[in-house]
């Protein structure tokens, strides 16, 4: 399994993603940049990667400019074909400005950037509560509540903010999303939508590599590092 990760201008979290899945979880990973049109090299086993940062400035809205690059184009085209795709925070609201993703992110309840750790309940319930960072101010999930009902009983909510008990409740919420939406899939599974950052949490040297188990659950990658 390969991993390209695109790089636009502004992205800050593209070295944290490429450091942390080929050092920390030795996942061979292939650098993109937002102007190529090429994803040859890829199959639909491997996985593109839209990483965080302010893309283009964040003009407009977080991530309205970078769903018009030409690699965002190919990236739909990877996604309609069933390829693998990842957004985190910056790439979670482009997924979503670009529609393979449903719903929007908004403006942070307390209207201000919030950077910290938070706790994160995966829809598994094999899964311990996990300890990843955020950091944004854009970060609210919201989706009309007919779609958040089809979203609930379909099983696409994949990650709600919780307490460290996997207790959700409200106080555990650092942006205000609706019902603790911290991360979506989309109809297929294939397209991943997240606002923690898992690759801040995949290296011992941080003393936090609860990030392992995200990729784990998602891509069955384990590492031994």
């Amino acid at each position: 399994m390969k991993f390209g990760v695109v790089i636009f201008p502004g992205s800050n979290c593209d070295r944290d993603m490429i450091e942390g899945l080929r050092h920390d979880l030795g996942q061979e990973v292939i650098s993109l940049w937002h102007k190529d049109n090429d994803l040859s090299m890829f199959n639909t086993e491997d996985c593109i990667v839209l990483p965080g940062g302010f893309s283009y400035g964040d003009y407009l809205r977080c991530g309205a400019i970078a769903r018009f690059s030409p690699m965002m184009q190919e990236v739909v085209k990877f996604a309609g074909k069933g390829g693998k795709v990842l957004g985190v925070c910056n790439g979670f609201q482009i997924l979503c400005e670009s529609g393979l993703l449903p719903g929007a992110l908004l403006r942070n309840a307390g209207q201000q950037f919030v950077c910290k750790n938070v706790f994160i309940k995966s829809n598994s319930d094999r899964l311990p509560p996990l300890k990843i960072p955020v950091a944004h101010g854009e970060g609210r999930y919201h989706a009309p509540a007919e779609m958040l009902k089809k979203m609930e009983e379909n099983g696409r909510i994949l990650f709600r903010y919780c307490d460290e008990n996997g207790t959700i409740n409200e106080s555990a919420n650092p942006n205000g999303a609706v019902l603790n939406i911290a991360g979506i899939c989309n109809e297929a599974g294939n397209v991943v939508g997240m606002m923690p950052h898992p690759e801040r949490a995949v290296s011992k040297s941080l003393n936090n590599t609860d990030g392992r188990v995200v990729f784990n659950s998602l891509y069955g990658i384990a590492s031994f590092n």
